[in-house]
């Protein structure tokens, strides 16, 4: 695929001395807000960078970038300057936005509305009113670019997590644009998904010339493709001077890692010879899945995206039914946090939310408040839920579950979008939860956090689980997972 030059972006867009991104004295506040999330800030991306955008939970990344594309700009008080490429974003209608602006959101569930790959690809391109030979042309050149031939005309729904982030990456570059934003993008995915995707996005910025500006907190992996790297604090952002001030390990608990209760009881939660597909025509998703978990324990479960960890936690949550095979968990309680929170949000706002089961679990708005103040949720109780970071949306999901009191915690990704202070929090919560008896499990790709918080490591293959360790061994001894 040719370099991303276009007659319809004007000649001072493609002068490189004009920024990718220029913002000035920008202030932005939520309806209902006690305070801006950004005031006065001023940025600027140079053209041709892969550019790291730092930052807290809440800090603002998220509402930064979207404000870049007008189409997902959220609502709320704006005041300043926003140029991509020289435009003012105020001025873009949804062609200049398309061939200027690309956004990959966090989750490929909310960004993949087609029924097959085909139609993914084409679906914006169909938007714009392209023509269908240059529709396929596009269709064409991408696909051989990011190597989706052999799967361009299967089900959206069948893919794993790594080709659907894969494909919503890919459905955002057929449309061609010069600046690609992308908010938390590797944060489903499992390690050699995450290696493909990086590589996939350095050779998008490197080979076509397009600007690349991710939001992240894990930026540890994409510190060999970066270029720069910006902080954002206190509603402003910085210039990071030293990008390997980010190679560091963090460490989350001051404590070791949260390890079976005494005297509790041997089984909280067993599947025996599980088998599971999601109909007849598809293949086995588990495969005769054979595995017992401790009670007073947090148990994290690793593994490749598809491998199929979230339809374990789903059996264990009794969302999903064994066609055959037993799973057992007694009279025990449970909660399940999927991976997208959205999923339990259903008030107008975070107080709501937080009291909507007080009724049926009696616990008062005390407790709630309380339970919100750890999670680093304090003050946001007007707040509609989906004003929140998808950080502060995970914290907020989690605490809902916690305040009814779950003998068993099925937890679906729990730390993706969160900085080390909210991963700090998460880790304390569990931790908590298991020395108060409760027995958590969790599927992550988070391997720093199963390494230092679990108390042993199974890694899921083809729907069964390999093997089963206490952490220090399980890393040990594996080739690919290395916290």
């Amino acid at each position: 695929m040719a370099r991303l030059d276009r007659d319809s972006v004007s000649d001072a867009a493609c002068d490189s001395d004009v920024p990718a991104i220029e913002v000035r004295g920008l202030s932005f506040a939520y309806p209902g807000a006690a305070a801006p999330v950004l005031e006065g800030l001023d940025w600027s991306v140079p053209q041709g960078a892969f550019a790291l955008l730092v930052g807290g939970t809440g800090s603002g990344k998220s509402t930064l970038l979207s404000l870049l594309k007008p189409e997902i700009a959220p609502a709320g008080e704006l005041a300043g300057e926003l140029r991509v490429l020289g435009e003012n974003v105020a001025d873009m209608d949804v062609r200049a936005s398309a061939e200027r602006v690309g956004y990959v959101f966090q989750d490929p569930e909310n960004q993949i509305v087609c029924e097959t790959v085909w139609h993914e690809m084409a679906f914006g391109l169909e938007n714009l009113g392209v023509s269908r030979d240059e529709m396929r042309r596009r269709v064409a050149e991408t696909s051989y670019f990011f190597g989706l031939e052999d799967w361009l005309h299967r089900d959206t729904d069948t893919l794993s997590g790594g080709r659907k982030q894969l494909l919503s990456l890919a459905a955002v570059l057929a449309l061609r644009p010069r600046v690609l934003l992308l908010d938390e993008p590797t944060s489903q995915l499992d390690p050699v998904a995450e290696k493909n995707f990086l590589h996939a996005l350095f050779r998008v910025n490197r080979e076509l010339g397009c600007t690349v500006v991710v939001a992240t907190h894990q930026p540890r992996p994409m510190l060999e493709y970066a270029t720069c790297a910006y902080r954002i604090e206190g509603g402003r952002v910085r210039k990071v001077a030293e990008l390997a001030s980010f190679g560091g390990r963090e460490e989350l608990l001051a404590s070791d890692a949260c390890q079976p209760a005494q005297g509790a009881a041997p089984g909280a939660a067993a599947i025996r010879e599980g088998w599971f597909r999601y109909d007849r025509a598809a293949g086995w998703v588990l495969r005769g899945l054979d595995v017992a978990f401790s009670a007073g324990a947090v148990h994290a479960i690793v593994g490749g995206n598809g491998c199929g960890k979230s339809t374990m936690l789903s059996v264990l949550a009794k969302t999903a039914k064994l066609q055959r095979g037993r799973m057992m968990r007694g009279a025990a309680s449970a909660a399940l946090l999927p991976q997208n929170p959205k999923a339990l949000l259903v008030a107008e706002t975070v107080r709501d939310e937080l009291m909507e089961w007080a009724s049926t679990c009696g616990y008062d708005e005390a407790a709630a408040q309380e339970q919100a103040a750890g999670l680093g949720l304090a003050g946001l109780g007007a707040r509609h839920p989906y004003d929140l970071s998808g950080g502060q949306r995970q914290l907020l999901a989690l605490a809902k579950l916690l305040l009814i009191g779950p003998e068993l915690l099925l937890l679906d990704e729990p730390t993706k979008g969160l900085d080390l202070a909210s991963r700090r929090i998460i880790a304390r919560a569990l931790r908590d939860h298991a020395q108060g008896g409760g027995t958590v499990i969790m599927a992550t790709h988070d391997l720093d956090f199963a390494e230092q918080v679990s108390g042993d490591v199974a890694m899921m293959f083809d729907g069964e689980i390999a093997c089963m360790e206490p952490p220090a061994d399980f890393f040990a001894d594996n080739v690919f997972y290395r916290a």
